[in-house]
């Protein structure tokens, strides 16, 4: 009874579990990095109302993954307590609520912003909330390969908010994200595999075996190590950040050998967590590095 009167007194807490708020705040680090590290004054309308579209536009596609996978996380111990999974919100009102977040973004992100910064974001909600959630999901073992690439974008739609441009630089962030995301969640994906099958969720584990899953993320792992130096090496940061980076790197690595050599029935979820952890602080350490070696990598020297 305590449980019904909780959530009838406060239905926000559903609606705002549909908008994936870790993963949310994630991205949203992601993209004050983008910011931070564009070129020239970053005018302070600029960052606040760049974070908030983004995060709007973030939180539609996000709801539009509960929507389309409600079936699918009822079966799955991991999601089965969503809200539209429980039915504790009807399918209509969730639509209603992505649809608004989606307008409210795009609206703050093209008047309050840039247009480069809303079409680019909206492409991003196209991106994962249609074709990732919808078909890539369903159709092939690759799909969070091609659909992490629109979950990449935040430090380019960070720096597109203050520069109204593209470089290079954003896009070396976005590759590092691109290349984190397959190891990622092949490591969930080998925790939580017979949810997967039972679900009909074609990962990696399920249609190609454990065995050749822990080799791909051992082999990602290894491209992760190579593509998170690539900021030092441009010149983007300095050496905080690089011998952060190889730091985080040496540990992902050690985590993803010891999946590869099995025995550790703790090692898939441990590295899982340490995934998020990982990009978590590399990010920050971007942030760090900016501030205490002004000019980067050549200031650092």
């Amino acid at each position: 009874m305590s449980e019904t009167i909780e959530r009838a007194a406060a239905p926000w807490r559903d609606y705002l579990e549909m908008t994936k708020p870790r993963v949310v705040l994630l991205m949203l680090l992601c993209a004050a990095v983008g910011m931070a590290l564009a070129p020239g004054p970053a005018a302070a309308g600029a960052v606040v109302w760049g974070l908030v579209g983004i995060a709007l536009v973030a939180g539609s596609a996000a709801a539009v993954n509960h929507i389309a996978d409600a079936r699918i996380d009822a079966r799955m111990a991991r999601t089965r307590n969503r809200p539209l999974a429980q039915g504790r919100l009807e399918t209509g009102a969730g639509v209603a609520f992505s649809a608004v977040l989606g307008v409210a973004g795009m609206a703050v992100l093209y008047f309050l912003v840039n247009p480069l910064t809303a079409w680019l974001n909206f492409l991003s909600w196209v991106g994962y909330g249609l074709v990732y959630t919808l078909y890539l999901k369903r159709a092939t073992p690759q799909n969070i390969v091609i659909g992490g690439l629109f979950g990449a974008a935040p430090p380019l739609f960070g720096w597109t908010a203050i520069t109204n441009s593209v470089g290079i630089e954003p896009l070396l962030l976005v590759l590092i994200i691109f290349v984190w995301t397959p190891p990622h969640f092949w490591a969930l994906a080998l925790d939580r595999k017979e949810e997967y099958a039972d679900a009909g969720i074609p990962m990696l584990p399920v249609t190609h075996g454990e065995a050749y899953t822990r080799r791909q993320i051992l082999y990602y792992a290894l491209g992760l190590a190579l593509v998170s130096v690539l900021p030092f090496l441009t010149g983007m940061s300095g050496l905080v950040y690089l011998v952060g980076a190889l730091a985080l790197g040496a540990r992902f690595l050690y985590w993803a050998v010891v999946l590869w050599r099995g025995g550790d029935e703790r090692a898939p979820i441990a590295t899982f967590r340490y995934s998020i952890m990982y990009l978590m602080v590399l990010f920050v350490l971007l942030l760090a590095d900016h501030h205490l070696v002004p000019g980067g990598a050549l200031a650092a020297w």
